[in-house]
């Protein structure tokens, strides 16, 4: 039992003592960790460090977890490769808490080579130090440096190896698909979403909370949707606060618990300060770490370049993003989006509690160069837009559906793409989240999908964004998006019947 209250199995037989090893560097500082790796930046002109790593993205088809997949040898020889060269070679190792909930925190334990010092600041710089010394809870050992990439996981045991990679983003989710496996076993769920506090005048003028959470893959979205500030009135007292962007938990008395208490590691392609003023100070602010971003060697930053890839990167500062609360844990949610970028859907629905559990097994949108960069703007299905969940996935759109009909949370899926040929942009994204957070929203079916959809929206001409008027033969294309889900969802042995019967 370590000091967080998590029961899992100490790892002192196999890892080093960070303390007490003579090959440790246990705890450097945040400067040192830059200076390790001095050779491989390029510094922006904001004066933050720059990297380009080998990997750009997830290796998601080189991934493994015990529970899942059958292990053999040669998984558990990734393992102990990882664990022996942890016990021989000079390496780093740095603890982090990883979320702040009384149920639900865990002391995080990431080891890697010193010369990679860059995966070991970034890292650092989205969780929250911890105090004392410690078990950890979960531990990774990242070695980039390998013949072979190969990530391999104990989900039980708490423990990630990851071979022959130098891509920061499997160190932070190595620690986060426990956090979500965990959240499921206490009878909660792991979400990979975004959470918000929207705070609103009422009709009574008293100031009112709306709790928003976000469920979508890489690049639909969900981190402007949750940055954004809905453009409220502020000089009312009305603000709009991002709690998380990333990685959540839902738990069984409705609060959402939030994972990275100090930073956010947030899609730079497009970058505009105008249309994301908040998230462009943060990015450019200098406590931020760039990777993969197209920065020159005079330090000229162009975030709409992808010479190294679509998927460049910022680790930014929660300090340094005005939109970005004190809180990471959201009290209580009463309302969940279910981001696509389905081209035959308006671009907002409400759904019923057997909608929305379908909803979240589809998982519809489009591949990103952050999951499988040779599939890149192809359609895609993840349940519960979800690329790490552990343990059967039937059983969590169940568990989905459970907790939002004991909890009373109202649902929706929102088309942040385009409808047809004609584009939703952030402009109508914000506003229809701003108008169903007030409750002004009018509601009506639509004779052509069949789905509850608005039929007035303040700020909006939502008539101009009918499916019918839209979508060229969209009766074929309905008809051919219903059986694909149907043929998608009856592939889940687990899931409730009803769930299948409730296809839109």
């Amino acid at each position: 039992m370590s000091d967080s209250g998590q029961a899992v199995r100490p790892l002192k037989e196999t890892l080093p003592n960070p303390v007490e090893a003579d090959n440790v560097l246990y705890n450097p500082s945040l400067e040192e960790l830059r200076e390790f790796s001095r050779e491989l930046e390029t510094t922006a002109e904001f004066g933050s460090p720059s990297y380009v790593s080998r990997e750009r993205s997830r290796n998601s088809d080189k991934t493994k977890n015990a529970i899942d997949h059958a292990f053999g040898p040669e998984d558990y020889g990734h393992i102990q490769d990882a664990l022996d060269y942890a016990q021989e070679e000079e390496i780093l190792c740095i603890d982090r808490q990883m979320g702040r909930h009384a149920e639900h925190s865990y002391r995080c334990r990431l080891y890697v080579p010193k010369e990679y010092g860059r995966i070991a600041l970034a890292w650092a710089k989205l969780f929250e130090p911890v105090e004392g010394e410690g078990e950890p809870d979960f531990v990774t050992v990242q070695i980039p440096d390998w013949d072979e990439i190969a990530v391999r996981i104990l989900p039980e045991e708490g423990l990630t190896a990851v071979l022959g990679s130098d891509y920061t983003g499997e160190a932070k989710k190595s620690f986060l698909r426990l956090f979500m496996f965990h959240a499921k076993r206490k009878g909660g769920l792991g979400l990979h979403a975004g959470s918000k506090r929207v705070t609103l005048r009422d009709d009574d003028d008293n100031l009112q909370n709306v709790g928003q959470a976000f469920l979508g893959l890489s690049a639909t979205g969900k981190s402007t949707l949750t940055a954004h500030g809905l453009w409220l009135d502020e000089d009312e007292g009305e603000t709009a606060t991002m709690l998380q962007d990333d990685v959540c938990a839902l738990l069984p008395d409705g609060s959402i618990a939030g994972s990275e208490g100090n930073g956010l590691y947030v899609k730079t392609i497009g970058l505009d300060a105008d249309e994301q003023p908040a998230m462009y100070d943060a990015v450019t602010h200098d406590s931020a770490v760039l990777e993969n971003v197209d920065v020159a060697d005079d330090g000229t930053v162009d975030f709409d370049s992808d010479r190294h890839t679509a998927n460049g990167r910022a680790i930014i500062l929660r300090d340094y993003l005005s939109s970005s609360g004190e809180d990471i844990d959201l009290d209580r949610v009463d309302q969940v989006f279910f981001i696509t970028r389905n081209p035959v859907m308006p671009p907002v629905a409400k759904l019923t509690s057997e909608e929305a559990a379908v909803a979240f097994m589809l998982g519809e949108s489009i591949e990103t160069s952050a999951g499988d960069p040779s599939k890149a703007g192809e359609s895609i299905r993840v349940v519960g837009t979800n690329p790490f969940i552990v343990g059967s996935k039937g059983e969590e759109g169940n568990r989905f559906r459970e907790l939002i009909d004991d909890l009373g949370v109202d649902c929706f899926v929102l088309n942040t793409g385009h409808l047809g040929g004609k584009d939703i942009g952030v402009t109508e994204s914000v506003t229809l989240l701003r108008e169903i957070a007030r409750d002004t929203v009018e509601w009506t079916t639509d004779d052509a999908t069949g789905l509850t959809v608005p039929s007035s929206v303040p700020g909006i001409d939502i008539e101009e964004f009918g499916v019918a008027d839209n979508v060229t033969d969209y009766e074929a294309e309905l008809e051919n998006l219903r059986t694909e889900r149907q043929v998608h969802l009856d592939t889940f042995d687990d899931l409730d019947e009803d769930i299948r019967d409730s296809v839109y």
